[in-house]
């Protein structure tokens, strides 16, 4: 049974883990988000209340 030997599928591992850790972080890190968050304004804006007749 040639999938018991653990000569050929050590080395894929390994190499797979190499790949995962040294090109795929520094790809996602760099990422950037299109929507940035704004900072929040500290005026407080005075809102006016309705003046609509309840029927």
């Amino acid at each position: 049974m040639p999938q018991l030997n653990p000569s050929p599928w050590f080395l894929i591992m390994i190499f797979s883990w190499m790949v995962f850790l040294t090109i795929i972080p520094p790809k996602v890190l760099a990422h950037s988000f299109s929507n940035e968050p704004a900072p929040l304004n500290t005026e407080s804006s005075k809102t006016e209340p309705w003046a609509w007749p309840w029927h």
